[in-house]
């Protein structure tokens, strides 16, 4: 097994980021300190595809109220990578 790295959290699985699969674009949970060009090459070397794009979506956090407490959750950074035509990536989708 490959070494992931650090950066790269999670693949986001929701109704939106499985219907972007069709246009070449997943998206995951990365460290909040990471830019798009330590993500694509986290990308590359994990997956073993050719990046073409990366967006950045940073989130604020946001309070959630759980048995009559208020927490706030952590802030998180997702990025949409676009990936070259004809490659796949396999996230058990």
């Amino acid at each position: 097994m490959e070494y992931k790295p650090s950066l790269l959290k999670k693949p986001r699985l929701s109704e939106k980021s499985t219907l972007l699969t069709k246009y070449n674009q997943y998206v995951f949970d990365v460290d909040f300190k990471a830019n798009k060009n330590e993500i694509k090459k986290a990308i590359e070397n994990y997956y073993h595809v050719k990046v073409e794009k990366v967006n950045i979506i940073n989130l604020p956090n946001k309070p959630i109220q759980w048995r009559n407490k208020t927490f706030k959750n952590g802030r998180v950074k997702k990025a949409i990578v676009t990936i070259k035509e004809g490659q796949k990536i396999e996230l058990g989708i």
